[in-house]
This record gives C-alpha cells, structure tokens and sequence, in this order.
C-alpha cells in the first residue's frame, strides 16, 4: 500500500514563506503525477498545484505566482514553497499521487496569522 507523508506545516505571518514536503513510499514508474490540494473549514477541498511526471504544473488560481511546485525524482518526493502568504491561504493541505489509483497523505496544517 502507497503511503504519503507530509512535512512542514505550521504558522507563518502574513508575508510570510513556509515549504511543504511529501514522500511516497512507493511510486510506480509511469505515475501520472503529484500535487497539493487543501481544505479550509467549511470550504471544499480545492486545488493547489499539480506537477506531472514530465514536470508540467498547475496551479490554482488562488496561489499563482505565490506558491511553487517541484519534485525530486529519485526520492520520489514532491515540495511546495509558498510565499506571500495570505490569511486565506489558511488550510489543511494535502498531498496525492495519481497513477493506476489516487493517494492522498494525511494532511498539514498551515495557519497564516499575526
């Protein structure tokens, strides 16, 4: 069973910079891609950023030009730097692995306050 484990949440000020990690355990070759999404209370989960294999991204509207996505290959890792951080971009933020099936790591919390 693929698991994903994230790192690197926590509280930021407004302005402020924080960067998330995930390993999975496992990935199969021809993965098709990795990515962020985040829930806020009350809000639907909604997209972050998503990087495929052949390192296309995508962000949500909400963190471009904010936020950056990369992977590490070989250490089958994917990073998310976010920078400018905004009150809103308050959340649990969860990492996922899509390939023959979809897997999600247990989520971090960032909380964006003064």
């Amino acid at each position: 069973q693929v698991q994903l484990v994230e790192s690197g949440g926590g509280l930021a000020p407004p302005g402020g910079s924080l960067n998330l990690s995930c390993i999975a355990s496992e990935r199969n070759p021809n993965y098709c891609l990795m990515g962020w999404h985040r829930q806020a209370p009350g809000k639907q989960r909604e997209l972050v950023a998503d990087i495929t294999k052949l390192g296309t991204a995508m962000y949500g509207d909400p963190v471009k030009g904010r936020f950056t996505i990369s992977t590490d290959n070989a250490k089958n890792t994917v990073f998310l730097h976010m920078n400018d951080l905004k009150p809103e971009d308050t959340a649990v933020y969860y990492c996922y692995l899509r390939q023959a099936k979809e897997y999600w790591g247990q989520g971090t919390q960032v909380t964006v306050s003064s």
